[in-house]
């Protein structure tokens, strides 16, 4: 009996982490359904954290929120510049790092793509067409390796995104960053 009523305890020193986790649910659902992550969600995500950020730790608070939004953009940005991602999975990444900050973000993130890659492969396993999609994946490598401009990476994959398998990447970020949250105690 002891244990269950430290839960409101657990809950309420923790809320920015269930708050962020909840949200990451809802992104997550909309992603998988309608191949997008809405402004709605991310913009008020972010802004959210830079002024919890700094109603409980000042000005140093928002510098550290702004420092994780930054990394939440720049560690998506690359495959966002090539078409590989949308621009509402990179928002939902800075409004992580803007409520939880950079090194929470990066972990997060290395989580979310171990996940992603995870989903990926079931995905290609299900669709029973693996020879094809290595091959794409080669050819991707490729062009990526050798084109190296990323408007004529973005062009040619917005040409082949009829042809791909597509994984709404709010989905990994959810589940690899609550992951992470279980995994440190933060949701405890």
């Amino acid at each position: 009996m002891t244990h269950l009523s430290c839960l409101p305890t657990v809950f309420l020193q923790n809320w920015p982490v269930w708050l962020l986790s909840l949200v990451l649910v809802v992104a997550a659902v909309i992603d998988g359904w309608m191949l997008k992550v809405p402004n709605w969600i991310t913009f008020p995500l972010v802004l959210g954290g830079w002024i919890y950020s700094t109603a409980s730790f000042g000005w140093e608070g928002l510098l550290w929120s702004l420092v994780g939004t930054a990394v939440g953009l720049l560690l998506l940005i690359p495959a966002y510049a090539i078409g590989g991602m949308g621009a509402g999975d990179v928002k939902l990444l800075a409004g992580i790092g803007a409520w939880v900050w950079a090194a929470t973000t990066l972990y997060a993130f290395c989580v979310s793509a171990i996940v992603g890659g995870i989903i990926a492969l079931v995905m290609v396993m299900v669709k029973r067409d693996w020879y094809y999609h290595a091959t794409k994946f080669w050819t991707i490598t490729n062009e990526i390796l050798e084109i190296r401009d990323p408007n004529k990476l973005s062009a040619i994959a917005a040409e082949r995104k009829g042809t791909m398998l597509l994984l709404p990447y709010g989905i990994p970020i959810a589940i690899g960053t609550i992951g992470y949250f279980l995994w440190t105690g933060m949701l405890l």
